[in-house]
């Protein structure tokens, strides 16, 4: 079960630091693997987490791709992670989540120039502030006020 995870988390760095695609198509394969083991039934809260990571190399490989169809997964994958990881069970994991959900909604505004996924990445990355202030995590708050400041240069720009 974890073999597979590591396995993921292993390939999407390296991924990362490459240019190229392989080693992210890679630990998209490892996380689908993962999610047989971490099963939404037995281990909802790693499923979540699996779900998050998978959702994140989606993203990445998406942002490095002419196309928009990884990016699509990645936000049906924060999505179902959002199935478990709500406000009312673990508001600071929900906040997370949210908060790339604004990423991956700015970077399909970034392939399409169309408004409404900055409108959706401001949704997003609201929520997840109140939370973050709430839990009073500071280097969250930063990066997430950040963020925002970015999505609203964005709509400046229109």
């Amino acid at each position: 079960m974890v073999r597979w995870k590591n396995l993921a988390k292993a390939l999407f760095r390296l991924g990362e630091q490459e240019t190229g695609t392989a080693r992210l198509t890679e630990a998209v394969a490892a996380y689908r693997e993962a999610l047989q083991e971490y099963t939404r039934e037995r281990t909802p809260l790693d499923w979540a987490a699996t779900q998050v990571l998978l959702g994140t190399a989606l993203q990445t490989l998406g942002e490095r791709e002419s196309g928009t169809a990884r990016l699509e997964e990645a936000v049906s994958a924060y999505r179902e992670a959002l199935q478990e990881n709500t406000r009312e069970r673990v508001p600071f994991r929900w906040a997370a989540t949210q908060a790339n959900l604004a990423l991956v909604h700015l970077a399909f505004f970034n392939k399409t120039r169309q408004p409404v996924y900055l409108d959706d990445a401001l949704e997003s990355i609201g929520g997840a502030l109140e939370e973050f202030h709430k839990a009073k995590a500071e280097s969250y708050v930063e990066k997430a006020e950040g963020l925002r400041e970015n999505i609203l240069a964005a709509k400046g720009k229109l």
